[in-house]
């Protein structure tokens, strides 16, 4: 992996939402933001590698920039090199989509307006379009049938869609 380890540049408090705060502590999962850098860089991280990886290396990944050309080549660079060192294999490449889902202010994803309507939530237009791509992108991935939904209606509740004293 060599001598130079890329530094973070983010604050970690900014890292996480709330609907995370069960696991942030530990880093036992995967949090929503990395995921989204994975997708970004085009890395298949399993939790299988995940655990694998030190308390630092994982605060690490939380913290390193991943937006430009540049630092996603350099995110998934060190992130396969980190797995290789771990495992001996690096981690499948996956196809990076050049206009995500998340990054769409004009189309809600259907999985999230399935997933909303199954909870008796009207997501707006106008709902959509003021969340930021990170809440986008963390809408997309809960709403999804292969991943646990527990935390949907927690982080409606945490972007301003759905007020908490609502009643489901």
């Amino acid at each position: 992996m060599g001598n130079t380890k890329p530094q973070p540049q983010e604050p970690k408090s900014t890292n996480y939402f709330q609907f995370e705060t069960d696991f942030v502590d530990t880093l036992q999962c995967i949090p929503m933001l990395v995921r989204m850098k994975l997708d970004n860089c085009g890395v298949k991280l399993k939790l299988f590698h995940w655990n694998q990886f030190s308390q630092t290396e994982r605060e690490t990944l939380v913290n390193l920039p991943c937006s430009t050309s540049n630092e996603r080549q350099t995110y998934r660079q060190w992130l396969q090199n980190l797995i290789i060192a771990k495992t001996g294999q690096p981690a499948k490449e996956l196809n990076i989509d050049p206009n995500p889902p998340w990054l769409n202010k004009t189309n809600i994803a259907q999985s999230v307006q399935t997933k909303a309507q199954e909870h008796h939530v009207s997501l707006s237009l106008e709902q959509w379009s003021n969340l930021n791509p990170a809440q986008r992108f963390a809408l997309i991935k809960l709403s999804r049938p292969s991943h646990e939904n527990k935390n949907f209606v927690p982080a409606l509740q945490e972007f301003g869609i759905l007020s908490i004293d609502s009643t489901l």
